[in-house]
């Protein structure tokens, strides 16, 4: 995207409402002695880089990719994990407003890190051009298939032990434990299974853990069942099984034979999580037309943002396509984003349906999102946020003050990630005037 940006533009790349409060500080001119425009080929601008005053003697290097199909790249020196820190915001906030003027000449820095970008981009145009041949994929995937049925039938056997051995055992085992098992299901090339091992250790601290080993016991035999259960399982059911288990579903098969909806689809939120140096960032949309639900996934490692066409508060006219399990979704053309109101809201009780519905298909769902209208902060013991027929879900984060500063306490459309486990995560709220801000 190479054309100017108005200042709402860079905000509603904003992953919280404190990172724009912090990026309005350090968008003014003096903060930013050396920076500049990078113009594109076609016209308008390819990147935004500059060197901004912090308190140490070195400036942080911050710069902006804007030229790309798959959405802006971000880098900065900061230390900030949040993606984009205040630093590219301010710097963005800046060029919005015509304070960053086109410049040909450009650190070393701006130029070797555009220049890996255009490698990479060009590496993997080379990969995915390369003719598949189909027998030789089918075998395979029949390999992968066969290497992870024995990694969930030792998974099955250890499961047994584990429940013949009691669970008063488990404060006792260490880390090699759980690490163990959770080897032999990477060498079984089932590596997300794997991963709902490795957890296992946080499982069981605090209180209440013998409840939540049990949970995740269960959940770990679902799975070896739900495998072995093959196609008699459904085919979304299965989609989810196999992804849960380690099985990957590749973009380009997606796109080729994946189910095809097309519909305006709303960007309910964005949210970010960070794991052994990896960023995942998941954007949640929903058609207006279908009510049905899409994840967008991206990933990125170390300082890179994961890149996404999606924006905050936006909505788009476009086709996508979805993966096996009916829930993650690839766009399957460039979508064109336009600004838009206030989703369709519902009450706490209608979005615990559509929560259950969701984990009919896919019980290892940890999180899914939910629309709540006329929503309020409610106080009984901890914060919730409430509907207009007083049900209630309690917070994740224990307090409602960013709401708070957002709507002042009125009732107001709120798009939210829900987990039974952890609790609401605000993503987005409209306040009275339909304006929308991310939380």
């Amino acid at each position: 995207m190479s054309d100017r940006w108005s200042t709402d533009d860079v905000w509603a790349l904003a992953p919280d409402a404190s990172s724009r409060k912090a990026a309005l500080k350090v968008a003014k001119d003096g903060s930013w002695p050396q920076r500049g425009a990078v113009a594109a080929e076609a016209g308008g601008t390819a990147a935004v880089w500059g060197e901004c005053k912090g308190s140490g003697s070195k400036p942080y290097l911050s710069a902006v990719h804007l030229d790309d199909p798959a959405g802006p790249g971000y880098k900065c020196s900061c230390p900030s994990r949040k993606i984009p820190c205040k630093h590219v915001l301010g710097l963005l906030a800046l060029w919005a407003g015509g304070e960053v003027a086109d410049r040909e000449d450009r650190p070393e820095w701006v130029a070797k890190w555009l220049g890996g970008r255009a490698a990479r981009k060009e590496r993997a145009a080379g990969t995915a051009s390369k003719p598949v041949d189909p027998e030789k994929a089918a075998a395979t995937l029949r390999k992968r298939e066969e290497a992870v049925g024995a990694g969930m039938d030792e998974l099955g056997l250890w499961l047994r032990d584990q429940i013949d051995a009691g669970l008063a055992e488990v404060p006792k085992h260490g880390y090699g434990h759980w690490d163990r098992m959770a080897k032999r299901l990477v060498d079984a090339k089932a590596g997300a299974a794997a991963t709902l091992v490795t957890d296992m250790p946080s499982e069981a601290r605090g209180d209440h853990w013998p409840e939540r080993v049990l949970e995740r016991f269960a959940l770990l035999h679902l799975l070896v069942e739900g495998f072995r259960a093959g196609d008699a399982a459904g085919p979304r059911v299965r989609g989810a099984v196999r992804a849960r288990a380690g099985i990957t579903t590749r973009v380009e098969e997606v796109l080729a034979d994946g189910e095809r909806v097309r519909d305006t689809w709303q960007v309910l939120g964005m949210s970010s999580s960070f794991k052994e140096q990896t960023t995942t960032r998941r954007v949640w949309l929903r058609g207006r037309r279908t009510g049905r639900v899409a994840l967008s996934l991206s990933h990125a490692r170390g300082e890179q943002a994961p890149p996404t066409p999606f924006r905050s508060a936006c909505e788009t006219d476009t086709e996508l396509a979805f993966y096996p399990d009916g829930h993650r979704a690839a766009p399957a053309e460039p979508p064109e984003m336009r600004p838009s109101g206030p989703p369709p809201g519902s009450s706490v009780p209608e979005a615990l349906d559509a929560f259950a519905a969701a984990l009919a298909e896919d019980p290892w769902l940890d999180a899914w999102p939910v629309v709540l209208a006329d929503a309020v902060p409610a106080r009984d013991g901890g914060w919730f946020l409430a509907d207009a027929s007083g049900n209630a879900l309690p917070l994740e984060s224990g307090d409602p003050w960013e709401f708070l500063a957002v709507t002042g306490g009125r009732p107001s459309t709120v798009a939210a990630e829900w987990s039974p486990r952890t609790g609401l995560s605000p993503l987005t709220v409209w306040d009275r005037n339909g304006k929308a801000v991310s939380l």
